[in-house]
């Protein structure tokens, strides 16, 4: 136990994680080293070789005996390039990466440029088309539209259709004309370049020099032109955003319109309704009136009776009240007593009839 506990004190076991980070980059070693490989000719194979691969048996031999940690590190070193090696890889991977970028760049810039080239001739056919649909609803719908809706009118179609295959043949005429002459200049230019080979090749370095520096206007008119389109555009955004801002603005000012008008109409029937309201209130006011100043002229002229003439009406009210009851007491007898009659008389009624 205690050889054991010295042993694993004079060798310690590495961690899992330390064995994992040697693994990764012992990977990465090697497919470096793989793809370098088969980048590389048969013929320039300097790692062919390694100094370490002649010496492997006797290393193998000599640690065959000895603890197995041991044994790794030495086939670790056995398998492992020298630094001059890696860092030999690791330029060259890193110039073929910057190839492969700088290539990249080239290839997406071109693309970049094609793209735009691409949305400028669809700009340019958008509006083409636009203008060619407004032409046409011009021509067509501009006098024959009513309040039921467009009507379309043949013999105008026709001649507007004429009209327009008229104008693309003489188009089409002119752009053959436009390249036979093109034509023609191209075989005038050929024939004089050919004239000017046959001279020599004393004329063509001064005709370099003056195209290089026709060249070198042209750019530089061309880059003028570039930053006066660049300006453009710039003033172009602009206006579309002021022009943007500008029908927000008109947006918002016609919805607050329209939420005023139907306000204000609000306000029209409320005011109408109050306005009613207000004669009706009027008019009794002045029913009120009329009613008051009766009242008043009844007040002024009423005159309060004595208190020996109000006990007096009293006591007849109370003694009529009194009477009132007697009679209604005689008259539910007499009701009663008339019933009896009736029935005796249906009675004898009925006994006549039997008879």
């Amino acid at each position: 136990m205690l050889m054991a506990s010295k042993t694993s004190l004079y060798f310690p076991r590495p961690s899992f994680r330390t064995s994992c980070h040697t693994n990764d980059l012992l990977q990465i070693e090697v497919e470096m080293f793989e793809k370098w490989h088969r980048k590389m000719d048969p013929g320039d194979l300097s790692l062919r070789q390694l100094p370490e691969a002649q010496s492997a048996p006797a290393e193998l031999s000599q640690t065959r005996g000895r603890h197995k940690s041991r044994l790794y590190s030495a086939s670790d070193s056995v398998v492992s390039l020298t630094v001059e090696q890696k860092c030999e890889l690791a330029e060259r991977e890193l110039a073929d990466v910057k190839d492969e970028i700088q290539r990249m760049k080239e290839d997406t810039e071109q693309t970049l440029k094609n793209l735009e080239a691409v949305i400028e001739e669809a700009d340019v056919w958008h509006t083409d088309v636009k203008q060619a649909i407004i032409d046409f609803e011009k021509d067509i719908f501009g006098t024959t539209s009513g309040k039921k809706g467009h009507v379309l009118d043949t013999e105008k179609l026709l001649r507007y259709m004429g009209e327009k295959n008229r104008q693309r043949d003489l188009l089409r005429e002119k752009f053959h004309l436009k390249n036979y002459l093109l034509k023609g200049f191209k075989k005038k230019l050929q024939q004089q370049l050919r004239q000017k080979q046959q001279i020599g090749d004393t004329l063509r370095e001064v005709h370099m020099q003056q195209l290089q520096v026709r060249s070198a206007q042209y750019h530089e008119k061309i880059e003028e032109k570039n930053e006066d389109l660049l300006q453009l555009k710039l003033t172009a955004a602009k206006t579309v955003q002021v022009l943007n801002s500008c029908k927000k603005k008109l947006q918002d000012a016609m919805a607050t319109s329209t939420s005023l008008k139907k306000d204000i109409s609000q306000r029209k029937v409320l005011l109408g309704k109050l306005e009613r309201e207000a004669a009706l209130v009027e008019e009794q006011r002045a029913e009120a009136e009329s009613v008051n100043r009766q009242l008043q002229k009844q007040l002024l002229d009423y005159d309060v009776p004595s208190v020996m003439s109000y006990v007096q009406k009293n006591m007849s009210v109370t003694d009529l009240e009194k009477s009132i009851k007697t009679w209604q007491r005689k008259v539910a007898v007499a009701e009663m007593s008339l019933q009896r009659y009736r029935r005796a008389w249906n009675q004898v009624k009925m006994s006549g009839n039997q008879c």
